[in-house]
């Protein structure tokens, strides 16, 4: 997962310089909302002269995702206090879920694993945290040195991540549904305001996968 966000992290750095942001707002953008499409979202907004509400508004429905990830995590995570809650909800990205779900899974089975597999989603989250930061700052200085970078291909590095974020966690048939379903549905929606297709398609996804359980 750190491999595949490499690129896309140099991406957004360069993408933020060329969009107009400043080097310290690129740099903020990254500690503080941390989160890549997001952000990608946000620097071309900017570079479009839109307005903090749309901008806003569009990157919280972006983001809404995440609220899945979380509905996911929390059996394993409630007996967790906030000092723990929070940092590993600020940290809880796509890479990263995808790396400690099957894990908290897999520890049901196993009960020598113990109260503290929490400190496994922290190891991922700050290596994936760091990994960011280090690949914006890549990222600004090659954008203020070379030109046309948006060119070269990087994106691809977004495509690759996600199919390795999502394929390994289809091991069922309605979740093959789920994933084919929200996929088609996402390009059907596509042309959306505020990237409001990626929810309408979630939607549609989930009620299909479990639709597809209640019939099987």
């Amino acid at each position: 997962m750190i491999v595949g966000a490499i690129p896309f992290g140099i991406l957004f750095g360069a993408l933020a310089i060329n969009a107009g942001l400043s080097v310290l707002a690129t740099l903020a953008l990254s500690l503080m909302v941390y989160a890549g499409s997001a952000q990608f979202v946000a620097a071309g907004l900017v570079a479009s002269g839109a307005g903090v509400g749309v901008i806003v508004l569009t990157t919280f429905f972006v983001n809404l995702r995440h609220a899945l990830y979380s509905i996911s995590v929390v059996p394993y995570l409630k007996h967790l206090p906030q000092r723990w809650l929070l940092p590993l909800s600020f940290w809880l990205t796509d890479e990263t879920f995808a790396a400690v779900i099957g894990r908290y899974r897999e520890s049901e089975k196993e009960p020598g694993q113990g109260p503290n597999k929490h400190w496994f989603q922290l190891g991922s989250s700050v290596a994936m945290y760091s990994n960011w930061q280090l690949c914006t700052v890549i990222g600004i200085v090659a954008g203020t040195r070379l030109e046309n970078m948006s060119e070269w291909g990087l994106e691809f590095a977004i495509v690759v991540t996600f199919i390795g974020i999502v394929v390994p966690l289809i091991r069922r048939f309605p979740m093959l549904v789920c994933a084919v379903v929200s996929g088609v549905c996402a390009l059907v929606f596509r042309d959306m305001p505020h990237q409001l297709g990626l929810i309408v398609a979630s939607i549609i996804g989930i009620a299909a996968g479990v639709l597809c359980e209640a019939l099987s």
